[in-house]
């Protein structure tokens, strides 16, 4: 059954992905995106590439931060980890990557992977709310705020910061209060679950309480969310220095407005690297600027490559050295995981 349905969200994922391909190049004079590309300035993804991979430094050290009442563990350790969470996501699907670094981290650190998921729920509700922060931040770049569409993008908007600032009071109070937590989890895990299951599933939310633990102090959680603006202000910066490179004169205002809403689409499910929902997203914010569709394209598809090729190559690199093979099963995962470090003397 859960093969069933893991192959029909695949199969959504890539009609999806399809459908938002269509609109990327619906009406695009092709001749015009070729001149558009061959007058890059490539050069100046040098530097944009530098900004990024700081970012992906700098969510290594978050990331470090949330595992440290865990476990210490060095940032030597942790990118590879991350790097190759960034190749699970723009690979595999049904964002894979994140199950990776769970499997990865605990084949090299012995955590459990129910702990440090909670610790990467936690980074992707830190995301989410500073990404949601971008947009609204950035609306007055647009035009017409009051009615039509943009109305429409406020409100979506709107919700979204507020499951994700819910979510994330719910993640620190459960933080702050681990007595109460526990046995409120514990107490629902008797009531609802088979006698057989509560053993497991009480250990696991257990773990995953303990991963949640860099929330129980204000300055920790302040920390984290200082740490995730600098990480999407610099992946703004690559988006900057394509912008240079194309030459679009947009200004950095416009670029995180692009950045946060591009990712809010990017919750639609769909094949892997947000094919297709990426690329129509980036042309559709970029005509809303005034930029014509070519270059708008154009500009899209240089930043997915930016984005995509260089960690996701990194990542793979990282992938084959641990010894792990490719599958979307997650219990053998797990098991290469573990006869890989048996092998290793781990």
């Amino acid at each position: 059954m859960k093969s069933n349905t893991k192959r029909w969200l695949i199969w959504l994922g890539l009609v999806i992905s399809a459908v938002f391909l269509y609109i990327a190049f619906r009406e695009i004079n092709f001749s015009e995106l070729w001149v558009t590309l061959t007058q890059v300035r490539f050069w100046w993804l040098v530097p944009g590439l530098a900004i990024y991979f700081g970012a992906v430094w700098l969510r290594s050290w978050r990331w470090r931060y949330l595992l440290k009442p865990l476990k210490p563990i060095s940032l030597g350790t942790i990118f590879p980890i991350i790097a190759i969470g960034y190749m699970g996501n723009d690979v595999f699907p049904l964002r894979m990557g994140e199950v990776l670094r769970t499997v990865v981290l605990k084949r090299r650190e012995g955590i459990s992977i129910s702990a440090s998921l909670a610790t990467i729920v936690v980074e992707r509700t830190f995301d989410a709310v500073v990404v949601v922060g971008f947009v609204f931040l950035n609306l007055g770049q647009l035009i017409g705020l009051s009615s039509g569409p943009f109305t429409q993008l406020r409100g979506a908007a709107t919700w979204v910061a507020v499951i994700f600032l819910v979510a994330l009071a719910v993640f620190v109070l459960v933080a702050m209060f681990p007595q109460p937590a526990h046995r409120l989890s514990h107490g629902l895990i008797q009531r609802l679950l088979p006698e057989k299951l509560r053993a497991p599933v009480g250990e696991i939310a257990d773990r995953f309480l303990d991963g949640l633990m860099r929330l129980r102090s204000p300055k920790d959680a302040l920390v984290i969310f200082l740490s995730t603006v600098g990480v999407w202000l610099m992946e703004t910066g690559l988006y900057w220095c394509v912008n240079q490179a194309l030459g679009l004169g947009l200004n950095f205002s416009q670029l995180m407005l692009l950045n946060g809403l591009v990712n809010l689409v990017l919750l639609i499910p769909a094949a892997p690297g947000g094919l297709g929902t990426f690329d129509a997203a980036g042309r559709a914010m970029l005509e809303t600027f005034g930029v014509a569709s070519e270059p708008a394209l154009g500009f899209t598809l240089v930043l997915r490559v930016a984005l995509w090729l260089p960690i996701t190559l990194l990542g793979a690199f990282f992938f084959v050295r641990e010894g792990l093979k490719w599958t979307l099963d997650v219990q053998e995962l797990e098991a290469q995981a573990v006869n890989a470090g048996e092998e290793l003397g781990e």
